[in-house]
């Protein structure tokens, strides 16, 4: 039991870590997208790399902790359970998210970037998104 419990700590630990990340990235996408200046173009490409690079280091344990409270004890399996099914499925869209990020701070590297800040600004508020489901699912449980 108490190997469980720290196993769920350090799962929401690297989870919000993440999260944390994934909140971030888009931001810098968002002043990217808006500057004309080379140099702060440079910095703010340089920054959006190491972040994602850390973010995607975040984001291993924290889905392996997860299925190791799924697969190995067993949180979420069995009837009426239907919540984890959702919760799950809302983390592999999360995941494609993160993916994403990459595959957009690929474009403003190749300076083939075509969207404006305005487009950023609301591809940032997804996360938020997931997050409150995801948190809603696992405290209320609600099916």
């Amino acid at each position: 039991m108490t190997a469980m419990l720290w196993i769920k700590a350090l799962h929401i630990v690297f989870v919000v870590s993440w999260f944390a990340g994934l909140f971030y990235l888009p931001r810098i996408f968002v002043n990217l997208a808006q500057t004309e200046d080379p140099g702060a173009r440079q910095v703010l490409l340089g920054m959006a790399r190491r972040l994602f690079r850390f973010t995607t280091i975040l984001a291993f344990p924290a889905v392996g902790l997860g299925l190791v409270l799924y697969l190995v004890y067993g949180i979420g399996m069995g009837p009426g359970n239907g919540w984890m099914h959702a919760k799950l499925l809302l983390v592999l869209l999360v995941i494609g998210y993160h993916h994403g990020c990459g595959v957009l701070l690929r474009k403003f590297e190749a300076g083939a970037n075509r969207r404006g800040h305005t487009f950023y600004r609301w591809f940032n508020e997804i996360p938020v998104v997931f997050l409150l489901l995801i948190t809603i699912l696992v405290v209320v449980k609600p099916f």
